[in-house]
């Protein structure tokens, strides 16, 4: 029997405009520049793939991932889409680091290879799509006042759990979160990620300071590089600690779980590069006695799909992230996850990640093709 080939990739600019700024400590972000990747084969199936490259995190942008993305397109045409261990690794070893845009090509050719087994991803990946899937609602930096307002409408809304950014400084930082757990109350979760905002000594101080507040985990409190000393702050925090832009892969997983430094890890697929590393930070956390939370950047409904799919196909994701689309003032996907409300998403059984584009939204964007 004939392997089946790939003959050609679609790579688009996919824009798509916020709701409002999103503000963090790295930085502000205005609209989701995202990448979206098809990956069309002799056979007629086409696996999408779409990542949202975060320049202040991930140090990749459109522009940059756009260009790389049609050099990888011509790495792979030609060559069978279902040996993915093969593909990704010609990838790497062509296109060292660059996570983010890897992530949308390994997700494209997961996609293909659940649709040819006539499977939704997540049966594929051993799962069973019986778990309840609830994300939290991210709040942006912002005055006290206003972040309370926020999290007041997101409990009414029916979200179960509020996650908030802080990582300017200790005063302000403990500030909001006084505002806010005064706003919604003390039953209400509240989770808070400072990306990498502190450094050691001011990680401790507001920690300790915040333990008054019942916060349930703290998403990377100090810089990335700074292994050490966040076995520091965690071993000082009454807050458990997840590591987030200090976990890209398997092998920064078993860093951090050999050191000691985190109580968690988190996991996106734009930033992890993608299924196939995932499943791995999964298996180290694992063996290591470590549950994950999975994340997204600012991905559409398409990503989280993805993203919900390996929620259903590991029981170790115990906290969702999953709510960047609510952050969008458009909603271009077709298919996908469904939202029930009070923070529910219902998986599709359609084969694959089950999701796609509306052709009329693409029709406006930037595209070339390998």
């Amino acid at each position: 029997m004939s392997k089946v080939k790939i003959v050609k990739t679609e790579i688009f600019k996919l824009n798509v405009p916020l709701k409002e700024p999103f503000v963090i400590s790295l930085g502000t972000f205005y609209d989701a520049a995202n990448l979206l990747i098809k990956i069309h084969t002799d056979k007629g199936l086409v696996g999408i793939g779409e990542c949202s490259p975060l320049v202040f995190i991930v140090g990749e942008t459109q522009e940059s991932g756009f260009i790389h993305a049609q050099q990888i397109a011509g790495l792979l045409k030609g060559k069978d889409p279902f040996a993915i261990e093969d593909r990704l690794h010609e990838i790497d070893r062509a296109f060292p680091g660059n996570s983010t845009l890897k992530s949308a090509f390994d997700m494209a050719l997961y996609d293909l290879l659940a649709k040819e087994a006539n499977l939704p991803l997540y049966k594929l990946l051993g799962g069973s799509n019986t778990r309840e899937i609830f994300t939290d609602m991210t709040i942006v930096i912002d005055s006290p006042e206003k972040m309370a307002e926020k999290a007041i409408s997101y409990k009414k809304a029916g979200f179960p759990a509020l996650k908030v950014k802080l990582g300017t400084n200790s005063i302000d930082d403990v500030a909001r979160i006084k505002a806010i757990r005064k706003a919604v109350g003390k039953s209400m979760p509240i989770r808070i990620d400072a990306n990498q905002g502190w450094d050691p000594v001011t990680a401790i101080r507001t920690l300790k300071a915040l333990e008054p507040y019942d916060i349930e985990h703290c998403e990377e409190p100090i810089p990335h590089w700074n292994n050490r000393e966040l076995v520091r702050v965690r071993e000082n925090s009454p807050i458990s600690i997840m590591a987030d832009e200090s976990v890209y892969d398997h092998r920064d997983a078993f860093r951090l779980a050999s050191m000691g430094a985190c109580d968690y890890f988190n996991i996106k697929l734009s930033k992890s590069g993608g299924v196939y590393n995932a499943l791995k930070i999964i298996s180290v956390a694992e063996s290591c006695g470590i549950k994950t939370q999975v994340g997204c950047m600012l991905e559409t409904r398409f990503g989280l799909t993805a993203l919900s799919h390996l929620v259903a196909a590991r029981n170790n994701i115990v906290h969702f992230d999953i709510d960047s689309s609510f952050l969008l003032a458009k909603d271009p996907v077709k298919g996908g996850i469904e939202y029930k409300g009070k923070g529910q998403w219902i998986l599709p059984e359609t084969p694959g990640i089950g999701a796609d584009f509306e052709p009329e939204y693409l029709a406006n964007m930037e595209r070339t093709v390998v």
